[in-house]
């Protein structure tokens, strides 16, 4: 697996609701030259009122360029530095952006955000969270398309990689709140499908005629020995 650190800003901001509407002097003085004041506050304003619409809280940079129908890519890094500043956006990292400060984000949509990819939570996260694994894993699992270390901030996050003729079949996968997370049956079969000889904790918490079903849905090789019923 490949090792990737990623450079953040600080995460100390805290939202200040009126900071906003009372930052006037700051939000013109930053202006580009060219544009009068009534026109930059309403690109301004339908700007973050796209974001609004679309409810997303994380963005890439190309996202917002696609968004904004912003084309010259040093308008796009002067906009978005003036924005930072103002703390109208907070820059998680380079190309990677945020309505919140890093410390106010979900970890878990954090790193599915980053992956910029489909991907899923699964395995030793799943697993842990449900009581089927004691041990204590210092990383966030995903299951994506590509094998893949990396830290933001203080999360640490390890991606599995699954083939595609796996990794699209969607049996167990729920998406709650915008992340998708596999369901406690699903976690198990993906981490069978990585280690067949895996150590379970808590066997009882485990349906395996459900994890016969799910294995036979994506594909999975059958594990026969694992299962505790005739």
């Amino acid at each position: 697996m490949s090792t990737e650190k990623m450079n953040l800003m600080p995460s100390c901001y805290d939202i200040i609701p009126h900071k906003r509407a009372t930052s006037c002097h700051s939000s013109l003085h930053n202006k580009p030259r060219g544009i009068s004041e009534g026109a930059w506050i309403n690109i301004k304003q339908n700007r973050f009122a796209q974001l609004a619409k679309l409810g997303e809280i994380i963005f890439h940079t190309k996202d917002l360029a696609n968004l904004w129908q912003i084309k010259n890519s040093n308008t796009l890094y002067t906009t978005l530095k003036r924005y930072a500043q103002q703390e109208l956006l907070f820059r998680i990292y380079k190309g990677f952006y945020s309505i919140k400060p890093i410390n106010q984000l979900d970890p878990f949509l954090l790193g599915t955000k980053a992956m910029h990819k489909f991907c899923y939570i699964s395995a030793e996260t799943v697993l842990e969270k449900a009581g089927i694994i004691q041990q204590k894993t210092n990383y966030i699992t995903l299951i994506s398309s590509v094998s893949k270390k990396f830290n933001i901030g203080d999360y640490s996050y390890c991606s599995r990689q699954l083939d595609d003729k796996f990794l699209f079949k969607t049996t167990g996968i729920i998406n709650k709140d915008g992340i998708k997370i596999a369901t406690t049956q699903r976690a198990v079969a993906d981490l069978l499908y990585f280690n067949p000889k895996i150590y379970f904790d808590n066997n009882k918490l485990i349906n395996w005629k459900e994890i016969k079903r799910i294995q036979q849905e994506i594909g999975y090789p059958l594990t026969s020995k694992r299962y505790d019923f005739t």
